[in-house]
């Protein structure tokens, strides 16, 4: 007899990080949907997490697995051929999980069947200051984070691997990933909409993303998030938009606008009155936005200090997925050149 409920197989690769899936694990114990397996596939760590995963195995049906050091697209792929779901769910391992999560796409899949689907991520209470400023700045409309994950994306809506499924329907026909990093969700994603299946956001699955704890660590992902849309753009083309620009464009903006300012400070001749307007210009342009964000953010997160640590999230995120964005382009246009 076929089963009357949906069977989620979570899928989460672990790379040197078993706290992250101490706190995810124990998140997932308070499912209020209860017809699911975890694979947690431990991906070369140096730091293995199996003691802590063990811990779990009296409250959940979780199975452990260590590989060799692939990337997380291949380790996803070796959860998916051990996996027995309906749905193969993928999680990053620094996520939280609300207890409601898996009755809200188990329900929203019944009432709107999709072979794919992708959530929105949020920040929790319990993150650190700077862990919501981030988490502000990955899905604000006055950055890149508005065009992802919300009800008004812009252009083909394609889930990311922090919060997305697949059917086994879709594993069956095209596989899984075909790249391990650098936009391989992005391509999975293209790959099963060309290939006829339908794709959905499910606006309520949201889970709680710790993403980077310091403006460091989240200057090298997002530089690394810029390569990967250059990435993409070598098997796609079509994929690479205007909007894609935007932080480079940014980027090249404030770097003029550094220099303009400095030669003016340093009483150095600038060309003519009419360059000086425009930076003067861009100046007011800057500040109007940058007090735009923080007004946003103060709404959205009633705290004075979140905002405050949003302004420069903003610009972290910005310039760094922009430069990142701008070396591989510009490489990638020299190979062809050449």
């Amino acid at each position: 007899m076929a089963r009357q409920s949906i069977f989620f197989s979570l899928i989460i690769p672990l790379y040197n990080r078993p706290q992250e899936i101490d706190e995810l694990l124990d998140s997932l114990t308070r499912q209020t949907y209860q017809p699911f397996e975890v694979l947690v596939i431990e991906d070369g760590s140096v730091h293995n997490a199996k003691t802590i995963v063990e811990r779990y195995r009296d409250r959940l049906d979780v199975y452990y697995y260590v590989k060799p050091n692939e990337g997380q697209g291949f380790t996803r792929n070796f959860g998916f051929e051990r996996a027995r779901g309906d749905y193969f769910v993928i999680f990053d391992s620094d996520c939280l999980i609300p207890p409601d999560y898996l009755s809200i796409v188990a329900a929203s899949l019944k009432k709107m069947p999709l072979d794919a689907y992708g959530g929105p991520d949020a920040a929790h209470e319990t993150f650190t200051p700077v862990q919501q400023a981030i988490s502000y700045s990955m899905t604000s409309p006055f950055t890149t984070g508005g065009i992802r994950g919300n009800k008004k994306h812009i252009g083909t809506f394609h889930p990311r691997s922090f919060n997305m499924g697949v059917s086994r329907k879709v594993w069956e026909q095209i596989g899984g990933f075909k790249l391990t990093r650098l936009g391989e969700d992005i391509e999975y994603s293209i790959r099963i909409q060309a290939s006829g299946f339908k794709i959905g956001l499910i606006p309520d699955a949201v889970v709680y993303h710790k993403r980077r704890t310091d403006f460091r660590q989240f200057y090298k992902q997002l530089h690394f998030f810029g390569r990967a849309r250059v990435n993409i753009y070598k098997h796609f083309p079509g994929e690479l938009k205007l909007v894609h620009f935007f932080p480079a464009a940014f980027a090249c903006f404030l770097l003029i606008l550094i220099l303009l300012n400095g030669l003016w400070i340093l009483g150095m001749p600038v060309a003519d009155d009419y360059i000086v307007g425009l930076a003067q210009l861009g100046d007011v342009l800057l500040i109007v936005y940058t007090f735009l964000i923080l007004c946003h953010s103060l709404v959205k997160t009633r705290s004075i200090q979140v905002a405050l640590l949003s302004m420069v999230a903003a610009y972290v995120q910005l310039i760094a997925y922009g430069l990142g964005f701008m070396q591989d382009l510009w490489k990638y246009k020299l190979e062809r050149c050449g």
